[in-house]
């Protein structure tokens, strides 16, 4: 039983809920791209789309789901109830307000400045104090689960920090890093800006403290999936996981290396010199190395779940494994997925090849099969095993579970791969009307909107599909006792091995300090220079 359930539940369904409008406007989107002859069809509501698909998905989904699974896995690998509830659900609150304001703000057509929301865009006040509040929300669920972890910690000093808890840990310490630059984006230069209290604002002064948030926000995003990987996968494959030890390193890398990367994103921005551009990519080609290592780890413990079940051959372990479980098949193909969209993810990062891509619908082609699958396809999975442990109900409309996670990696396949084609053909991404007066060079792309269009049709199927798997569970399961959620054991319990991989005050320290080395001189540097600032610009 666990005693912060109903929290757990209340972001989980919150989550739930952003998923599925984000998913309704993704839909809207694909059609609007493939020019389709639609009543509704205007520049206005293309961009309003994009923006709250962007916005309800990277932000408000993601966020409110990795909350409640936090609750749900610390309580149940610390063993113990969690610390300030009635804090926890003040915090809860304020998310709430924040993302009722950002949204009201969207859908009013008052912030249509996009998922980054660069300026000299420009939106309503309104729209960054949510932001701020949503972030604000966040930061007292990090110092919730802090505090419940070393309560656990005064009690039992000698006992490793359990896996999820490590996992969730390394989670909040790359959330709370990240979370500075944008706190003091919108607070020191949007806020003020959107009130009238300062004419004008720099727009690279902005970007970069954007993406001192923005590519990290794809390590908030991952880690709770790989936690999802780790603890969970294997268990329900039936198996074992493969190696603690490898697992605790991962986590303590992406503590290490998530952060000092983001200035790859500004690789064609005027301001910022190039040996720091540089060093940036130089880091983010160190990141991919926990990815490779969690590769290996989870397939070994794939094929050591097969080979428990007897299989004997090279590969007949794979025929062993629960394909129709759709928490099962919704990281393996997460992970297959994955696997993809990094190899595309080198290309973004290269300091030479980055031009070839930079703005092209090649990005949003890479975005959605690394985080659009990666993290969004195993949070399905894990809210199909998660969520009726929580209700204590059964899982509802299984065979619309089962079929959801195959849905989505073929309308992932499709949308994403015509995009990474029409954006090497050099097709701009986030532009409404694409033909250019007829120009020739626009008419190659015309197919590949046409297939990504299909593959948005199936994401959007798959993705209500999921919506009435989770509605159904929650109104008309049939109530049971409640299991417990049980994590994967390793087959090699961690014993007094890698203790040091443990100590999150000195991960966290060296992290600090390697963020300033990423950072503090190019902004002072930015800073140094002479600057006149944009005025606010509203397009609709």
């Amino acid at each position: 039983m666990i005693p912060s359930r109903k929290l757990a539940l209340a972001n989980l369904w919150v989550a739930i809920v952003a998923f599925t409008v984000a998913s309704a406007m993704a839909l809207m989107q694909a059609l609007s791209r493939a020019d389709l002859d639609l009543p509704w069809r205007s520049a206005k509501m293309y961009y309003l789309s994009v923006t709250a698909h962007g916005v309800l998905m990277a932000l408000v989904f993601t966020t409110f789901f990795i909350m409640g699974l936090a609750y749900a896995f610390t309580e149940r690998a610390l063993d113990r109830p969690i610390e300030g509830p009635k804090f926890a659900w003040a915090s809860f609150w304020v998310a709430i307000v924040g993302t009722l304001m950002v949204t009201a703000m969207v859908l009013a057509g008052k912030a249509t400045v996009l998922y980054t929301f660069y300026p000299p865009l420009q939106a309503h006040s309104l729209f960054y104090i949510g932001l701020a509040l949503l972030v604000i929300g966040s930061w007292g669920w990090c110092w919730v689960i802090i505090r419940t972890y070393l309560a656990w910690k005064r009690e039992n000093p000698d006992a490793r920090t359990p896996l999820p808890v490590h996992g969730i840990l390394a989670t909040i310490i790359v959330w709370l890093i990240a979370t500075v630059g944008v706190a003091a984006e919108v607070v020191l230069l949007l806020i003020p800006w959107s009130l009238g209290l300062t004419q004008v604002i720099d727009p690279v002064l902005a970007r970069m403290l954007f993406w001192w948030f923005g590519h990290p926000l794809v390590y908030f995003w991952l880690i709770p999936a790989y936690v999802v990987w780790y603890t969970v996968a294997p268990k329900v494959a039936g198996g074992k996981l493969f190696s603690d030890p490898l697992t605790r390193l991962v986590f303590v890398m992406f503590i290490l290396l998530s952060s000092p990367v983001g200035l790859h994103h500004q690789m064609v921005d005027p301001g910022i010199a190039a040996g720091w551009k540089m060093f940036h990519t130089f880091n983010t080609m160190l990141i991919l190395f926990p990815s490779l290592l969690t590769a290996f780890t989870v397939i070994a413990s794939f094929e050591v779940a097969g080979r428990m079940k007897g299989a004997k051959g090279w590969f007949d372990w794979l025929e062993e494994l629960p394909w129709s479980d759709p928490t099962f098949s919704s990281v393996a193909l997460a992970m297959i997925i994955f696997a993809i969209g990094g190899f595309g993810g080198a290309i973004n990062a290269a300091y030479g090849m980055n031009a070839m891509v930079h703005n092209t619908a090649w990005i949003q082609g890479h975005f959605h099969l690394t985080v659009g699958t990666a993290t969004a396809l195993t949070f399905m999975g894990a809210a199909y095993w998660l969520m009726p442990k929580l209700l204590g109900r059964d899982l509802e409309l299984t065979l619309l579970a089962r079929l959801q996670p195959y849905l989505w990696f073929m309308g992932m396949l499709l949308f994403s791969i015509a995009n990474h084609m029409t954006g090497l053909k050099g097709m701009p991404r986030r532009v409404y009307q694409f033909d250019y007066g007829g120009s020739e060079i626009a008419q190659q792309w015309i197919a590949g909107t046409g297939i990504s269009a299909v593959g948005g049709f199936f994401l959007f199927v798959s993705a209500a599909f999921f919506a009435l798997v989770m509605l159904g569970t929650g109104l008309a399961g049939k109530k049971r006792e409640q299991e417990p959620i049980e994590f994967a054991e390793p087959l090699e319990p961690p014993g007094g091995k890698a203790r040091l991989l443990d100590k999150m005050g000195l991960w966290t320290g060296l992290a600090i300090l390697l963020m300033l080395a990423a950072y503090a001189l190019p902004l002072i540097q930015h800073l140094s220079l002479e600057r006149f600032g944009a005025r606010g610009f509203s397009p609709f």
